[in-house]
């Protein structure tokens, strides 16, 4: 779990929270998270 949140924490968006609005900060968490995945995904196909 640790591992996730410091990964999403390389994201400067997330890690200083920009967006005051909940809803907005968590569309930023949810584009991280695709953002890591997808960079997850390209890794295992090389």
């Amino acid at each position: 779990m640790e591992c996730g949140i410091n990964q999403l924490k390389h994201h400067r968006a997330v890690a200083c929270r920009y967006d005051k609005l909940a809803l907005r900060y968590e569309a930023t968490v949810h584009v991280a998270t695709i953002d890591i995945w997808l960079r997850s995904l390209t890794k295992i196909g090389s």
